[in-house]
């Protein structure tokens, strides 16, 4: 079982693509290797494989990364499932993973993330989750972003340490962790994860 995640960037026309398009790229990248699990493609559009339980965690942090350029956005769509075809090049796989994540994709319309994993009841209780979760995640600010996107990185350094990176308080940092909804992004991340450890 894979995760595909299909996604392309809101007002892609309003940022500068060079600034946005590296920062998609390490992202990417994170949860990928470059050319067999992940493409951008049409300019503003792009496609990764990855791994199921850590396939929600890599589309917050793709968001978090393009989230950063304040007016730019992005929309993501999860197919969990098998693949087939020739490994080594992520266009030219196929199998339910990247047929459920592209119907995802198509259906996704105002929303920002969604998921499809085959199981109709499972898919009703975490899509009605990410459209909760969407409430924040949709309202963060470049500074949030940033936030998110540093501690995203460093999963065993303290708040005492992602403040000292980001040259900020702790009480800052702090508030906007709040803001931005980290606690509540762990739990989700959390369930998430034991979900998919079940498929």
């Amino acid at each position: 079982m894979i995760a595909v995640i299909t996604g392309d960037i809101i007002n892609s026309r309003e940022g500068k693509a060079l600034e946005w398009l590296e920062s998609l790229k390490k992202a990417l990248n994170r949860y990928g290797n470059s050319s067999e699990d992940w493409e951008v493609y049409r300019g503003d559009s792009f496609q990764l494989k990855t791994n199921i339980e850590s396939s929600l965690e890599a589309c917050l942090y793709i968001k978090a990364c393009i989230k950063q350029f304040s007016a730019l956005d992005v929309r993501l769509a999860i197919g969990i499932g098998n693949s087939k075809g020739p490994i080594g090049k992520i266009t030219e796989e196929q199998g339910e993973a990247f047929y459920r994540s592209g119907e995802c994709f198509e259906n996704l319309k105002s929303d920002h993330l969604a998921i499809n994993t085959g199981d109709e009841q499972q898919d009703i209780i975490l899509n009605l989750m990410l459209d909760l979760g969407l409430l924040t995640f949709n309202a963060w600010s470049s500074v949030d972003s940033v936030t998110l996107k540093v501690i995203l990185e460093h999963p065993g350094y303290t708040q005492k340490q992602i403040a000292e990176l980001l040259k900020k308080s702790p009480s800052t940092l702090s508030f906007t962790l709040q803001k931005a909804g980290y606690k509540e992004i762990q739990s989700l991340l959390k369930y998430y994860k034991s979900i998919m450890l079940k498929q």
